[in-house]
């Protein structure tokens, strides 16, 4: 059954010149004990810095796959800790990059909605002090996604992921990924336009 590795938050800022104008980042998040509250649109305890960016309505959590991660440390023969691409959520047994825009999942007792995919910025490439970072992320096309907070609740490190609703749309976070990457025509993505964001709906609508 696919569960949750770990919950993990940026208790504080980390800074750093790669962390650009804002001169700190939140990115350097580390796995918790602790049930950690999903409400409000963010994650307790979590630090968000760029609310430009990050955080917000359809940014408020992020996961990535250990699956991901483990591909990652085989291209580049390096061990990755759970939060080190910024997730908040580490999980397990779940493509994440293969859900539909839309889709509900109940991660603890929380209900989360898979809501847009990761876009690498040179934030990231810093963080991990690989410069072609950018390039290299968007080319294995393995972003994870953003969620939506639906119903409040808590998640743990264990704790169980469950699908339970998915729109009857074919357009994934891959999709969605690869659009934004100019590998797919924004038009692919409009049978799931009212699941994505008002920015989302304008950019894709943009080019018609």
């Amino acid at each position: 059954m696919p569960n949750l590795v770990s919950v993990n938050i940026a208790a504080v800022a980390v800074t750093g010149a790669w962390t650009g104008s804002e001169g700190r980042s939140g990115i350097d998040k580390r796995p918790v004990e602790h049930p950690v509250r999903l409400a409000d649109n963010h994650v307790a305890g979590d630090t968000v810095v760029d609310r430009k960016h990050h955080g917000g309505p359809h940014k408020a959590v992020y996961a990535y796959a250990q699956e991901d991660a483990q591909w990652w440390e085989q291209q580049l023969d390096r061990s990755i800790a759970p939060g080190a691409f910024g997730e908040n959520l580490t999980t397990l047994g779940i493509n994440l990059n293969a859900l539909t825009i839309g889709t509900k999942l109940r991660v603890g007792d929380a209900i989360l909605e898979v809501s847009e995919p990761r876009i690498p910025c040179r934030v990231f490439a810093g963080f991990w002090d690989l410069p072609h970072l950018v390039k290299d992320f968007t080319a294995a096309g393995r972003p994870g996604t953003y969620l939506r907070i639906i119903e409040p609740g808590d998640a743990s490190a264990g704790g169980t992921i469950d699908i339970i609703e998915s729109p009857d749309h074919h357009v994934t976070i891959a999709m969605a990924f690869k659009a934004k990457s100019n590998d797919l025509a924004r038009t692919e993505l409009l049978p799931a336009l009212a699941h994505f964001s008002d920015d989302w709906q304008n950019w894709i609508t943009k080019a018609h």
